[in-house]
């Protein structure tokens, strides 16, 4: 360990990643950050190796490109958890995952809390299905929808949920809300009014204080979307109320003792300002903090050397190398020009003054001569020891960079335990890759020195 790592160890406290995940207080465990930092791959290492520490669990993927699935060596994951295969489960445990379908966790919500007549209308509503399909922010309140069922089913003993791969970090916390917003926004409530009124009073409104309205709308949506927006917002008029509670009820949920939210980042100045973001964020909203994640940490089996000695020695190795074997090849029997005089453009074969042949070529040496000259094979050897002396010092300098960025924000947040997991050599794209990357978080960053 160098005494940068001693540094972070000193200011950052330690993130115990088993602590975690082994605590049976702990139901829920949040994964999130900005994109591409390997928030789906940690939810599925922590879900492995969970479920091989004896605890039921299942993951929540929110991620499209199914890297989950492949992972998991499933085929295609849906909105039903399906029991992951390969599994150690002699501790007890079991895992299972499970894609967001966001529109059929919407309809879920309508057939539960509406009669078979009105969930009907709803789902057949062409403005529902573009809602339920595609409206900004559905996909993260489904998301928060499919926890609090989850979670009430009280089947898991832990839930790992991977957030939506938004590039805002506040996108999954302010979902929930802005669609309930919207649900019980004035322009709802203006176009439930007509059928709140009923009858011929309804009409009346509709035509007196509605049909300014209604006509720039018509114009703007088309009449016919119109008429399927007023028609949508009556059937629903008895579940918005719903909306707002249970969006309500999820996010206390989340600020809930027994829900620890993971921020995950790699080294990278714009990734851990986006995770600093998030820390402040989520301490705003008093939701519970576990800690850092920090993926992809590049370590060296030579950490001892500096990048700046490295240079040093690879510039010398270049500086001395031709000295080294600058007369070897001296002779004009191993000539172009001894071999014209020698006629070896035709014959090939040349009189040595003990009165032996060899043989030779008139564009190089021969076999023999060869292996007597030691000048190319010692730059040979020079020219590699820099060539990997530089490849270290370059790997060093990674290094560096990547301590400074993470020093910059453990100097802001002293507060959040970090766990480092070394990278790998190659993707994860099974279950034994998810198991190394679980041992890695648990390792906490006490690999980095060997290669990687």
């Amino acid at each position: 360990m160098t005494s940068d790592d001693t540094t972070l160890t000193a200011s950052a406290p330690r993130l115990e990643v088993d602590a975690l995940i082994d605590d049976p207080r702990t139901r829920i465990v949040v994964c999130c950050g900005s994109g591409g930092v390997g928030k789906t791959t940690t939810a599925a290492a922590l879900g492995v190796r969970a479920a091989e520490r004896g605890r039921r669990v299942v993951v929540l993927t929110i991620d499209p490109a199914r890297r989950l699935a492949q992972s998991m060596g499933i085929s295609e994951l849906d909105n039903i958890p399906r029991r992951v295969k390969g599994v150690d489960e002699a501790a007890g445990g079991e895992l299972h995952a499970m894609m967001l379908d966001m529109k059929r966790t919407f309809d879920e919500i309508v057939e539960g809390h509406a009669d078979a007549d009105r969930a009907r209308a709803i789902l057949e509503n062409p403005f529902y299905q573009s809602l339920s399909a595609g409206f900004a922010g559905t996909q993260e309140y489904m998301a928060m929808e499919k926890l609090g069922q989850l979670r009430a089913d009280d089947e898991w003993d832990l839930i790992i949920v991977d957030t939506p791969p938004s590039r805002s970090a506040l996108d999954f916390l302010d979902a929930p809300k802005r669609l309930g917003s919207f649900l019980d926004g004035k322009f709802i409530r203006v176009l439930m009014a007509p059928a709140k009124v009923g009858g011929r009073a309804g009409m009346k409104f509709l035509n007196v204080g509605m049909s300014m309205m209604t006509g720039t709308l018509s114009k703007l949506m088309g009449g016919q979307l119109l008429r399927d927006v007023q028609t949508f917002v009556a059937a629903m008029d008895t579940m918005f109320g719903g909306f707002r509670t249970r969006a309500d009820a999820t996010y206390r949920l989340l600020q809930a003792p027994g829900t620890a939210f993971l921020v995950v980042a790699a080294p990278e100045r714009d990734a851990l300002r986006e995770a600093a973001y998030f820390v402040e964020r989520l301490a705003a909203e008093e939701m519970p903090l576990a800690g850092l994640v920090l993926n992809r940490v590049h370590g060296s089996g030579a950490a001892q050397l500096s990048a700046e000695r490295a240079l040093a020695a690879a510039e010398t190795l270049m500086d001395d190398g031709p000295a080294q074997g600058g007369g070897a090849a001296d002779g004009p029997a191993d000539t172009p020009d001894a071999h014209a005089e020698n006629n070896l453009e035709t014959t090939g074969i040349v009189d040595l003054g003990d009165g032996k042949t060899r043989s030779g070529t008139a564009g190089g040496l021969s076999p023999a001569a060869a292996a007597d000259h030691v000048a190319p094979t010692s730059a040979s050897a020079a020219q590699l020891a820099a060539g990997l002396l530089r490849l270290h010092a370059e790997r060093m300098q990674v290094l560096a960079r990547e301590r400074r960025t993470r020093d910059r924000f453990t100097a802001l947040h002293p507060e959040v335990p970090v766990t480092e997991v070394a990278a790998l050599p190659g993707d994860v794209h099974d279950l034994a890759g998810l198991r190394a990357i679980g041992d890695r978080l648990a390792l906490n960053g006490e690999d980095l020195d060997a290669p990687c």
